[in-house]
């Protein structure tokens, strides 16, 4: 986190003050061209940040709190996105979403788990198998006698981790690409902002500057409204199923590292 802090900082605190200057100086030159005073300007500001915060944009946006709109929050919720565009404004809301969320994050977390499994037990399955077929006919090769694999193959045989871990990689960059395509299109991003997004809706981080789906046009496109829902969910299942095998590999790195200290301990002792 420090590594990380530090480079961020040195990336973007540079952008972020260029940024500040610049509206500093819009502020003062609309000001002095409009004869508006800076305490007008600054409480017209404040009135946009507390509409901005229930949902009202400069630009017209598809509504927020319809139907399509609250079922879109309500996911964005339970698989803990949190884009952060739209929030309760009333308080029963907000209570409501306390429990809502307690349900609602916990169930979410236990379809990922399945899913996890169901994963890794096909992706078992199909390299076993593959292991078979590969077994057998080496031995056919070397005159041996084998009966043919069948799915599941050699039950002692267990597929290596940083294999699996490849094949969801690869599922996951697909899914991403794929969902890339079709945003950029959709969105008028350009394709590295639209898998920009998908990495940071997909790894649940979430940040809101870019989110799909908002524009008013989309009200009506039923089809992608449906096709994003589809696309979020099968995209958060697959980045959810590789962070977990990569913290597997971690943690089985970690595991050697141990070990060889203990022995590195023992021989010196």
């Amino acid at each position: 986190m420090l590594a990380g802090a530090a480079t961020f900082s040195f990336l973007e605190r540079a952008a972020e003050l260029q940024a500040c200057q610049l509206w500093d100086q819009r502020l003062k030159d609309f000001s002095h061209e409009h004869n508006v005073t800076a305490d007008d300007l600054s409480s017209l500001l404040r009135h946009y940040e507390e509409a901005n915060r229930a949902g009202i944009r400069a630009e017209q946006r598809r509504a927020l709190w319809d139907f399509p709109g609250a079922f879109y929050f309500v996911g964005t919720v339970v698989s803990t996105i949190g884009f952060g565009m739209t929030a309760p404004s009333t308080t029963v809301g907000k209570v409501l979403l306390v429990f809502y969320g307690l349900l609602g994050c916990s169930a979410t977390l236990l379809f990922f788990n399945l899913f996890l499994e169901r994963v890794i037990t096909l992706l078992g399955l199909l390299m076993r198998w593959c292991h078979a077929r590969r077994t057998h006919r080496a031995r056919l090769r070397t005159g041996g006698q084998t009966q043919l694999p069948v799915l599941g193959g050699t039950k002692d045989w267990k597929p290596p981790m940083h294999h699996v871990t490849l094949i969801l990689l690869a599922l996951v960059l697909v899914v991403a690409c794929g969902a890339a395509a079709l945003y950029s299109s959709m969105e008028g991003w350009s394709y590295t902002e639209s898998l920009y997004y998908c990495f940071v809706a997909f790894s649940t981080v979430g940040f809101g500057d870019f989110v799909s789906g908002q524009r008013h046009r989309h009200e009506d496109s039923t089809g992608y409204q449906v096709a994003n829902c589809l696309l979020m969910l099968l995209g958060v299942c697959c980045t959810y199923s590789l962070f977990n095998a990569i913290s597997v590999i971690v943690k089985q790195g970690l595991d050697w590292i141990l070990r060889a200290l203990v022995v590195c301990r023992d021989g010196t002792a």
